[in-house]
């Protein structure tokens, strides 16, 4: 068996209603919490993207909260926790990276 194959697992999909109310799917890439601060976030991207322009690889991040089976998402909105969540985001992909 490769590598590979023994590291796959199902991608986690998620459904977040658009400004119309429509259910958009979305597949997590990523979900993390920041150093020194009890926020949990998560990357997601979306998956039934009908443009085939640069948007399709757009990421979009959220703060988060798991309350039993409910998952309850928050717009971050603060430049400074933006920030704070990019530059974490990027430094986890650059030690994946590096692993692989």
């Amino acid at each position: 068996m490769a590598k590979d194959d023994m590291q796959y697992e199902e991608p986690e999909i998620i459904y977040i209603p658009d400004e119309d109310g429509n259910e958009e799917e979305f597949e997590v890439v990523m979900k993390f919490e920041v150093d020194g601060s009890d926020q949990k976030y998560m990357m997601v991207v979306p998956l039934n993207s009908e443009s085939e322009d640069d948007e399709a690889d757009e990421v979009y991040a959220f703060r988060y909260e798991e309350e039993g089976d409910d998952l309850k998402l928050y717009t971050i909105e603060d430049e400074e926790e933006w920030n704070m969540v990019e530059e974490t985001f990027n430094t986890l992909l650059a030690e994946i990276d590096e692993n692989d």
